[in-house]
């Protein structure tokens, strides 16, 4: 019975311990671990991400709402294409949270945002977008330009 008991504490410590290890990492620490990850807006701050990454948000009144799910389908089937421009996915589909994220770029109903590295707005849309057209949006962005430059010269 001792046994059994030292075994169940001992599982229990691990999988609470595990989830405290969980917890005490940021959102950037956990994008970096798994650049698969999808966040929920309420776990977010975007002032934590400034110059790190690019958030795209996307926005919905509900999850089950069609461009919702189209554009999330849309973005798994390009996860790496993202993670290489460094594009961290976030999604806010609970207007009544009231998310500091939400509040700050005011959706009406479904869109999808995406912010440059320095924070600003640098796309907007009221209908899903495939992976494709956002790699070109970003790719044309003056900050990810001086990124390809620089890996290109440290390739050399």
């Amino acid at each position: 019975m001792k046994l059994l008991t030292n075994i169940g504490l001992t599982v229990l410590f691990i999988v609470f311990g595990h989830t405290l290890a969980a917890q005490e990492q940021t959102v950037l620490e956990r994008w970096e671990a798994d650049h698969t990850e999808i966040f929920d807006a309420s776990d977010v701050s975007l002032d934590e991400m400034l110059w790190l990454v690019r958030p795209l948000i996307v926005f919905a009144d509900s999850p089950n709402d069609p461009r919702f799910r189209q554009q999330m389908d849309l973005l798994a089937a390009g996860l790496d294409d993202l993670a290489e421009r460094d594009v961290i996915i976030i999604t806010d589909t609970d207007p009544a949270a009231r998310t500091s994220v939400r509040n700050t770029l005011r959706p009406r109903g479904y869109s999808m945002v995406l912010l440059g590295k320095d924070g600003r707005v640098a796309l907007r849309k009221p209908a899903p977008w495939s992976v494709r057209e956002l790699s070109r949006s970003i790719d044309k962005m003056p900050l990810r330009q001086q990124e390809v430059e620089d890996r290109r010269l440290l390739a050399q």
